[in-house]
């Protein structure tokens, strides 16, 4: 078996349509990603996330370039992929008219689970996910949390060892959704490989040990969180709060230039690149004349960087 979970070579996808340009979705992608690890894919709308899953994930056939799950050719062995693979794609694909726990020992039984270890995971799984009032409703009558709910709980019906969870928090209060990323870091001890995509950048910044940034269908970064960061240095986060909004602080940050900026109630936050010795400089403009209750200057977060990157245009930095 490979020692990569995933090995993705000059893949692209093109998209023609009777009278339009052809759309090139995914556009030369290469790239290798180890066993064991939580993997981020990351990119705004549009960017070719989907459209590469569905090709990692057997769903949809490349037009040029290879794309292996555990050394097995998603167009070559599709059926070897599925294997080793569980996902929970942006389509909500559950069995809408069957219960919830029905839907979890379906899955079940499809993936060869005998009765008694899939009703032993099925009801862990209804407990660990809050289904337990919604366990007998049919999954059409659920809302659309409820039913994602459903969906990523099924994938742990089967410890395959690649899982694919694309915007996997979707409808999931905060605590839930903080067992979940547990429960993900735990799965990754155990040896399980997560290719994970979200538009939460927290979730990833939290999750990621290794994260691809991509836009529209070409790789922009590569690296963890560190490597990232090292791409945007000079970003910084200002937040200043002050007893009274000044009326002119829109316009005076507006002056700035900032990558972002945001104004609520009596404090506004701003990032901004820069030189290092400037941020004071900033900060004590901002503040000069004014009283200020609290001052914080950090430096770029995942969010930050993924903003510069995307913004970039016709600038190559992978």
């Amino acid at each position: 078996m490979s020692e990569f979970a995933l090995e993705v070579e000059s893949l692209v996808k093109v998209y023609a349509s009777r009278g339009k340009a052809p759309v090139r979705a995914v556009d030369g992608m290469s790239f290798r990603v180890p066993r064991g690890i939580i993997f981020g894919l990351l990119g705004p709308n549009g960017a070719g996330k989907s459209t590469l899953l569905r090709m990692l994930t057997t769903l949809t056939r490349p037009t040029e370039g290879t794309a292996k799950i555990l050394g097995y050719d998603a167009v070559k062995k599709p059926l070897e992929v599925r294997k080793r693979i569980s996902s929970v794609i942006q389509e909500t694909a559950v069995e809408l008219f069957l219960s919830v726990k029905d839907n979890l020992l379906t899955y079940a039984r499809f993936q060869g689970l005998d009765k008694a270890m899939a009703a032993r995971r099925a009801s862990a799984l209804i407990e660990e996910f809050q289904l337990g009032a919604e366990v007998d409703r049919k999954v059409q009558d659920l809302s659309g949390g409820f039913r994602r709910r459903v969906q990523v709980a099924k994938v742990f019906m089967v410890e395959t060892p690649v899982l694919f969870l694309d915007e996997f928090s979707t409808g999931m209060d905060p605590i839930l959704k903080r067992q979940m990323m547990n429960r993900l870091r735990a799965e990754v001890e155990k040896g399980r490989t997560i290719i994970l995509t979200t538009q939460v950048l927290s979730e990833a910044e939290d999750l990621c040990d290794d994260i691809l940034i991509i836009n529209k269908g070409k790789q922009i970064a590569r690296g963890d969180l560190n490597t990232l960061k090292l791409l945007s240095q000079g970003v910084y986060d200002i937040t200043l709060a002050f007893d009274c909004l000044p009326e002119t602080i829109a316009a005076e940050v507006a002056t700035l230039v900032p990558i972002r900026s945001s104004i609520d109630a009596n404090t506004i936050d701003l990032t901004i690149k820069t030189e290092e010795g400037r941020v004071m400089e900033i900060v004590s403009a901002l503040s000069r004349d004014r009283r200020v209750l609290r001052v914080e200057v950090r430096g770029a977060s995942l969010e930050d960087i993924f903003v510069e990157l995307t913004t970039q245009e016709g600038k190559d930095i992978a």
